[in-house]
């Protein structure tokens, strides 16, 4: 169990949004699983205790050669590694890594992680100004290293904030994915892009890999601002390594579970099996937030007017010293088969909604990568498509983001047409903020 008072522990809330009824011959099942983490008595940031003595985080900067053009961009790196910094609670445990192609302790070296407070936040901000560009980059190294670090801290929330300019060049995708995999489920990791010479998909998926976000920072005078809140959104996580349990009756498959709001992750493929029938999602660490997870389960075929519960979706939390978890919260979905039309072919708004912001995730990227293979029509209908879909369901920031890709002729009809010059800046922020999803309008 998580080290709360009783007075102090978050409360978690589960509901489950579902039309359950299905016609006969119906098997699949979909169901809006919105979990809620409130109280604490941490609303405001605060830790454990009002201090940050259960949480270590580790910071990753750039500083390959790129980094020194334009030479704002090492300031700007400088200057926010030092707000994110100011932002640590006292008591936190924290260290700093200058990432090259290999991976360097910049403070406080030999291995060890600093207890932040006025003294060594200063000494971090002193040790800041040795960080100089050089070198290639190899985003693994630094993995490997921050993961070392955060685990000789005896904490439960341990958390990464990586920044990089450039490609990962100086070591093989293999080798990032290993590092990733290792990392996995260690600690959680936010990753942003500066300027436009870093590939999106390796910074989204370290990301994904790692439960944190992803952005892209593409005028290096935002680093500041950005790494704070960043760093704030750390402070304010109090419950690590809650797992989305799925426990399913005999004959029943579970098709997908992915998280859909805030942002659109497939947690599918990262099963672990947790006993008889029953396998656990990973969702990393929770603060004061809501999200949303879209779970879909196929169940036998059944006669009219039968019913069977689908699914069970239980909120867990490991016990640190290997006991038995801790239930946060569960939920219910079920079937039941009706030969009543109306209701078996009525879709759940919050169903409906999020199928749609996550068809919008997928037509943004398959109309981005159409565009760079020079495949226009098809590029124009995909974005096409995500301008009707962003329009239909109020996601308002993506659809501005798509409004500097194409010209949009009538967005309730999805007919736009490509810009034949758009930023590189503005191409990568659609790429990169393009499974951020709205909810449900109420």
């Amino acid at each position: 169990m998580a080290n709360f008072s009783k007075s102090q522990r978050p409360q978690f809330s589960v509901d489950v949004y579902q039309n359950e009824f299905l016609p006969e011959g119906g098997r699949d099942v979909s169901a809006i699983v919105t979990v809620t983490s409130t109280g604490g008595g941490t609303s405001g940031g605060a830790g454990v205790n009002g201090t940050g003595a259960d949480a270590a985080v580790v910071i990753m900067v750039d500083c390959s050669g790129s980094m020194d053009y334009p030479p704002t961009k090492m300031r700007g790196a400088r200057d926010a590694t030092a707000a994110a910094i100011d932002a640590l609670r006292d008591g936190t445990s924290f260290a700093v890594v200058a990432g090259t192609h290999v991976a360097n302790e910049v403070y406080p070296g030999n291995g060890r992680l600093a207890v932040a407070g006025p003294a060594t936040r200063g000494q971090a901000k002193d040790a800041l100004r040795r960080l100089s560009a050089g070198g290639g980059t190899a985003i693994g190294t630094w993995l490997r290293l921050a993961d070392r670090l955060l685990a000789s801290a005896d904490v439960s929330i341990r958390h990464g904030i990586l920044l990089t300019d450039g490609r990962n060049e100086h070591e093989s995708p293999e080798d990032l994915r290993a590092a990733l995999d290792a990392s996995a489920g260690r600690f959680t990791c936010d990753a942003r892009g500066v300027g436009t010479d870093w590939e999106v998909k390796e910074v989204t998926e370290i990301a994904s890999a790692l439960l944190g976000t992803a952005d892209i920072v593409a005028d290096p005078q935002g680093l500041a601002t950005d790494f704070t809140v960043m760093m704030e959104n750390a402070m304010g996580k109090e419950v690590a390594d809650v797992a989305l349990r799925m426990w399913t009756p005999v004959g029943v498959e579970i098709v997908f579970v992915k998280q859909v709001a805030p942002t659109v992750a497939d947690l599918t493929g990262r099963r672990t099996e947790a006993g008889p029938r029953a396998g656990d999602y990973p969702t990393g660490s929770w603060g004061d937030e809501s999200r949303d997870y879209h779970v879909c389960v196929r169940v036998p075929q059944a006669g009219i007017g039968q019913e069977m519960l689908a699914a069970r979706v239980s909120l867990i939390v490991p016990d640190r010293l290997g006991g038995t978890p801790t239930t946060l919260g569960q939920g219910l979905v079920r079937a039941v088969w009706t030969d009543d039309m109306a209701m078996s072919t009525s879709i759940n708004p919050q169903v409906a909604h999020y199928t749609g912001q996550a068809e919008l995730a997928r037509v943004i990227q398959q109309g981005l990568d159409a565009r760079k293979s020079g495949d226009h029509d098809g590029a124009t209908a995909k974005l096409g498509r995500a301008v009707q879909l962003a329009a239909a369901s109020g996601n308002e920031d993506t659809a501005k983001l798509l409004s500097k890709v194409v010209d949009v002729v009538d967005a309730a009809a999805g007919t736009v047409r490509l810009k034949a010059k758009v930023a590189e800046a503005d191409e990568m922020t659609l790429e990169t903020r393009s499974t951020k999803t709205v909810r449900v309008k109420k």
